[in-house]
């Protein structure tokens, strides 16, 4: 008899529980519906746009090699044309590559003051990444060392040639430079000087540096 009771109570909570279900699914099963409809249509749509966003930035690295391929060849005027429609109409990371190539092929045909232009551009351009602003402002200090002054270079670099940053040496080395060929012996001692206390420059930057420090005291150059 009891087991029967128990049957009976099992039957009775099922039938509850169906009824419940039924109900619940009247109530919310549409919102259900909709809901399982927009993850199917937004997991859809996102791997289009991925595709879709994938293709254009391979269709821009094509164009990016061809280019490359242009200034490889001496072909500076057609090379320069065709970054710029990358820098234009490029996907991805490839406009602003195509400008820092731009740049440098600018640099090639002679023409420094625009380079150093282009890549100081660059570097103030807040839409870029930091990294290559910095590596901009440093291709643009070390093509001012020759055409302009030492402050052209410092605006430049100064703030890179500083503890930790990864960059230091390079600026340093620059700035040192640049105070030698204006003939500030002591300042251009100063930034070769700190180059080679870095325990952490670069073996080849290093050894420059001296080299710089060693003609100075050569030359009695210490003011």
């Amino acid at each position: 008899m009891a087991n029967e009771h128990d049957s009976f109570i099992r039957e009775v909570n099922e039938e509850l529980r169906s009824d419940q279900f039924k109900q619940a699914w009247r109530s919310f099963g549409p919102y259900i519906l909709a809901i399982a409809v927009l993850i199917v249509v937004g997991t859809a749509g996102w791997r289009g746009y991925e595709y879709w966003r994938d293709t254009r930035s391979s269709a821009s690295g094509d164009r990016f090699i061809a280019a490359l391929t242009l200034a490889k060849e001496g072909k500076n005027d057609e090379a320069l044309a065709a970054l710029a429609e990358i820098e234009k109409e490029g996907h991805g990371s490839y406009p602003v590559l195509a400008r820092m190539r731009a740049a440098t092929v600018t640099a090639a045909k002679g023409d420094a003051a625009a380079a150093a232009a282009a890549f100081s551009a660059i570097g103030k351009d807040t839409s870029v990444p930091q990294v290559i602003r910095d590596v901009a402002r440093m291709r643009a200090a070390w093509l001012l060392i020759d055409i302009a002054d030492y402050n052209a270079v410092s605006a430049e670099v100064e703030v890179m040639a500083t503890p930790g940053n990864a960059l230091r040496h390079s600026a340093r080395e620059a700035l040192g430079l640049a105070a030698y060929k204006a003939g500030d012996m002591s300042k251009a001692r100063e930034w070769f000087e700190q180059v080679v206390e870095d325990t952490q420059a670069p073996r080849n930057v290093a050894n420059r540096a001296q080299i710089m420090l060693d003609n100075i005291t050569a030359a009695g150059g210490n003011a």
